[in-house]
């Protein structure tokens, strides 16, 4: 499949606790919400649909696989950001006290896949990476 543009993805999770979702994707990662209703709320996550649902009582069935020295928690999503974002967001996050999975570092340092990363859990464990790239149009697949 060849893509000529990017296009938003859409991802559905479930989350324990609406309001927790609310404050966490929308107030800390400042994410813009869209429609909702009693079970599920819609955020833009930087111009893609995130959907969280209402799921009590379900846990994210989670693995670790080592990537460069650190346990990389899977499933896991997140979003590409350019590095002055990515910086803002690391030190947003850091100021509000967010507990990492992962610290905030560069992995693959001098090599071809260089890049920032730092993993962090929803309020309800869905664990998120947000990563960035000096030049990603290059960098992002670059082996």
């Amino acid at each position: 499949m060849s893509q000529r543009s990017l296009t938003p993805f859409h991802l559905a999770i479930g989350v324990h606790d609406l309001p927790a979702a609310r404050s966490f994707y929308g107030e800390l990662l400042g994410c813009p919400e869209g429609r909702s209703d009693t079970t599920w709320v819609d955020f833009d996550l930087l111009g893609h649909q995130l959907v969280c649902h209402l799921a009590p009582g379900s846990r994210p069935d989670l693995h670790a696989n080592p990537v460069d020295g650190h346990d990389v928690p899977v499933p896991h999503f997140g979003v590409v950001l350019n590095l002055d974002d990515w910086k803002a967001l690391a030190e947003r996050l850091e100021a509000a006290g967010l507990e990492f999975i992962i610290e905030p570092h560069i992995r693959f340092p001098g090599e071809p896949g260089e890049q920032a990363t730092m993993f962090f859990l929803d309020p309800s464990g869905n664990p998120l990476e947000f990563k960035a790239f000096k030049d990603i149009d290059r960098q992002l697949f670059e082996t």
